[in-house]
């Protein structure tokens, strides 16, 4: 019998090139099982398939975290000790970023590898013997490859022309009738574009090949030309009985950037490489940040890198310093905020007042809870980071006081920086308490009535805020009101919403506060009116709009149809943007 020979030791190099390989292999395959994912959307859209594309959306998240799981353990078993030698690992990076050098999206494989450079080696701020650190990097600039696009140029009619672009996407199903849907949509654009100067005839439009699929809608997206400007072009599909119709067209900016906003929840959109989408897209919406567009393409960790990387740049390049954000203070998070920059950073409290039972876990929990839910426009994005470094000189006294008299256990002192543990990172919005103080009359009152539809909104996704105080919603730029305080925010078909016990004598009528039995799910509608403190007139029209919200027989309707498994149908853009029906 023979004997085989010894296996030889890999050496260095070659140990260093076998871990970039795998690294490089594993990448590839979380994108192949990310768009085989995201491919099902447009079968889902077809059949009407809206759980299953819930069920797809929410799978898609957690398949980050599933991959770097499955690649941690690999090279945890195959390197043995030697997974937490540092130089070793440089000399992977190293041979990583030769093996990456070709490829369009190579920043997404790289926050990748240090996505698990960080988990080896527990990393506190950033390492940059084993990370790839660079601030001042821009990931598109390198992306000259054009995204595919369909080109279409009027030729005759602007009929003819939108009826063009319906055909050029197929789909399963057909449209229910698409010289109708072609016909709305010309006199739409037509309305919409009258304020473009000289000539407003459409002389041509350009489509992304991707149709980009959510909830219950798909959405054709491009840009359109007149003579001496262009805008971008949204137009909205849904499936009803009878088949496809277009619902919706949108070619103002501000209309584009609420549908691609931080309030909603990621896209389902085939992308060959993202970053070229994004450089598309960011010639529609220059003021949107690189770091949502990835984030609403379903990129939620090149969305944190790129966050990251941006916000620090601007920090290095300016003395501001870190101040406590506007607004009455939180009794679970302390937040404080830099002011030449749109972020809110909330850490969370070691100990809550008594009137908060709930624990840290619950807390985070909630955050979970949010980021996979449908967000209806109504929820603001908030990102997770551990272990990020400031200077400690960077606080002001007042920020420092809060972190280390409320949140120690999430800070670190290591020499003349801080470490903060644990943090969510949020867009900042005009705390809504704050707004009506400071906003016209009719803004103020638009406000009011927009928080009650947030609360039908939140509600029709199956989400109760919980504490509905005017100080834990937001007011957008775009003048939605959204909200964004999620430590009692629970699903509606949990709550046990109940009427207002009738006091059966003086004793009990003039008892202060509840001498009725209440348990932790139980919600009085009749009650909310009396915690929002607003001016007579605000809270009759609030009333006389969304009345419906302060009783309790709409909530109970509410909870039979969620728990029936209906879908209601949440408006993801202004009503005057919607196609006119003959």
């Amino acid at each position: 019998m023979s004997i085989a020979p010894p296996v030889r030791p890999l050496s260095e190099a070659e140990l260093a090139n076998a871990c970039a390989t795998d690294l490089r292999d594993a990448f590839a395959d979380y994108n192949a099982r990310f768009r085989s994912i995201t491919q099902r959307a447009k079968r889902r859209f077809e059949r009407r398939e809206w759980t299953a594309a819930r069920l797809d959306a929410i799978e898609r998240i957690e398949l980050y975290d599933v991959c770097v799981a499955e690649t941690s353990r690999r090279l945890e078993s195959e390197l043995g000790p030697r997974v937490g030698d540092r130089g070793l690992w440089s000399k992977v990076r190293d041979r990583y970023a030769a093996l990456i050098a070709p490829l369009l999206d190579q920043e997404l494989n790289k926050t990748f590898f240090n996505t698990l450079t960080r988990r080896f080696f527990k990393t506190r701020g950033v390492d940059e013997a084993s990370e790839f650190v660079a601030l001042d990097i821009e990931p598109t600039d390198r992306l000259t490859h054009p995204v595919a696009r369909l080109n279409y140029s009027a030729t005759r009619s602007p009929e003819e022309l939108f009826q063009r672009v319906l055909a050029g996407f197929r789909f399963e199903v057909p449209y229910a009738d698409i010289a109708l849907s072609a016909r709305r949509i010309s006199a739409s654009v037509a309305e919409q574009l009258s304020r473009w100067e000289g000539d407003p005839r459409v002389r041509a439009v350009e489509m992304l090949e991707t149709v980009f699929y959510r909830e219950r809608r798909a959405y054709l997206v491009g840009r359109i030309f007149g003579e001496r400007e262009f805008a971008p072009l949204v137009i909205a599909l849904v499936h009803d009985e009878p088949g496809l119709r277009a619902d919706a067209v949108l070619v103002k900016r501000d209309d584009v950037s609420a549908l691609f906003g931080i309030t909603r929840s990621y896209f389902q959109a085939d992308l060959e490489t993202v970053g070229d989408a994004v450089v598309f897209l960011r010639t529609l919406l220059p003021r949107k940040p690189v770091n949502e567009l990835y984030t609403v393409l379903g990129r939620a960790k090149q969305g944190k890198t790129e966050r990251y990387r941006h916000f620090f740049r601007h920090f290095e390049d300016t003395d501001e310093q870190l101040v406590l954000a506007e607004g009455e203070k939180g009794l679970v998070m302390a937040v404080f905020t830099l002011p030449s920059y749109p972020l809110v950073f909330k850490v969370i409290r070691d100990r809550f007042a008594p009137s908060k039972l709930m624990t840290r876990q619950d807390v985070i929990d909630k955050y979970q809870l949010v980021f996979k839910h449908d967000r209806a426009g109504r929820l603001i994005d908030a990102q997770e980071f551990r272990f990020l470094r400031f200077p400690r000189a960077r606080f002001a006294p007042e920020v420092l006081e809060e972190l280390f008299e409320t949140c120690r256990s999430s800070v670190i002192e290591d020499g003349d920086d801080l470490i903060l543990t644990h943090m969510y990172i949020e867009r900042c919005l005009r705390p809504l308490n704050l707004f009506l103080r400071e906003s016209t009359p009719e803004l103020v009152e638009h406000a009011v009535l927009d928080y009650g539809l947030a609360i039908k909104d939140l509600a029709a996704s199956n989400i109760f805020p919980g504490d509905l105080l005017l100080k834990n919603f937001g007011v957008t730029r775009h003048g939605r009101v959204i909200f964004y305080d999620y430590d009692e925010l629970c699903l509606v078909t949990e709550c046990r919403f109940r009427e207002l016990p009738a006091a059966r004598d003086d004793d009990e009528e003039m008892h202060h506060g509840a001498w009725y039995y209440v348990a932790d799910a139980d919600i009085f509608p009749e009650q909310f009116t009396e915690f929002l403190g607003l001016p007579r007139r605000l809270r009759e029209a609030l009333i006389a709009r969304h009345g419906e919200i302060f009783t309790v027989g709409w909530w109970h309707q509410m909870q039979d149809k969620l728990n029936a498994g209906y879908f209601f149908d949440i408006s993801p853009y202004r009503e005057e943007v919607r196609l006119k029906r003959d």
